[in-house]
């Protein structure tokens, strides 16, 4: 039987009601494409390679449909380059400003790209990096996505400056995707080696320097973890993932440290986005 309800008969009603339920609750199905510069990971598009950061000219007049392009993943170096965009972090060099540190004034101003072939870009801090996701309209993934993605990433080998991930040969960085063997099952490049990644989560800033190793029996490589011990003073740590090209720590698929603060800037330290 069917019931009059402002207009609306009661079983049309219903429908609507499950529809708005169902547009409320999780997929209906996992996730099964993303952008062209991203990898399916679970339910999130993680950046296929380390984050290259650019500062856009004019971004919201006469460069607008350059950031467009580069907020659906499409952007390009040569793209890039022909709308007089310049990358920024590359060489140890802190070039971030009008930017800040903190964060501030970085809307429209520096954008990160996922793209193949270039430097990661890195003196970035936590904040900056932050700041570059989200104008690309994507983010920092959590610690939890980080682990998920680099899933199948072998731990590194000697380094045989071709293929294995970069990390003790000469040199620093190496360009994004270059290194053929350093690739998660799901097919993101270098979260392991070349430059430490930032991830969203903060915890107590491991104090004195002091760090670890993980087990023989989890990580037969003894990637660092530096999770131990709490500062009482000072800022919080920022957790940063897979290690780098730095040759005196031990990268890996497990290697964790919070003992650097959100407003760190090293050569070493960069960031990939996620959506």
């Amino acid at each position: 039987m069917r019931m009059m309800w402002r207009g609306i008969t009661v079983s049309a009603a219903l429908v609507l009601l499950a529809g708005a339920a169902g547009a409320a609750g999780p997929p209906s199905a996992p996730l099964t494409k993303c952008p062209v510069d991203a990898v399916v990971s679970g339910s999130t598009c993680m950046d296929k390679f380390e984050a290259s950061v650019w500062r856009i000219p004019n971004a919201t007049t006469t460069n607008a449909s350059l950031v467009k392009k580069l907020q659906q993943g499409k952007a390009t170096v040569a793209l890039l380059a022909a709308g007089g965009a310049t990358q920024l972090g590359v060489g140890f060099t802190d070039n971030y400003a009008p930017c800040a540190d903190s964060g501030q004034n970085c809307t429209d101003d520096i954008y990160a790209a996922s793209l193949p072939g270039v430097l990661p870009s890195a003196n970035v801090t936590w904040f900056q990096a932050l700041a570059a996701c989200e104008n690309a309209r994507k983010r920092l993934p959590s610690n939890a996505e980080w682990q998920a993605a680099v899933i199948g990433t072998p731990d590194p080998g000697p380094d045989n400056g071709t293929t294995d991930c970069k990390w003790t040969s000469a040199g620093t960085t190496v360009n994004t995707g270059s290194r053929s063997s350093c690739k998660s099952a799901r097919g993101a490049f270098d979260l392991v080696g070349n430059v430490w990644e930032w991830v969203a989560d903060w915890l107590p800033h491991a104090s004195g320097g002091v760090c670890a190793t993980w087990s023989a029996g989890v990580s037969p490589t003894g990637d660092l973890q530096c999770l131990v011990g709490a500062a009482t003073t000072g800022e919080p740590g920022a957790l940063i993932r897979g290690g780098s090209w730095n040759p005196s720590v031990n990268p890996g698929p497990l290697a964790i440290h919070s003992g650097v603060t959100p407003s760190t800037q090293v050569g070493d330290i960069g960031f990939r986005c996620a959506r």
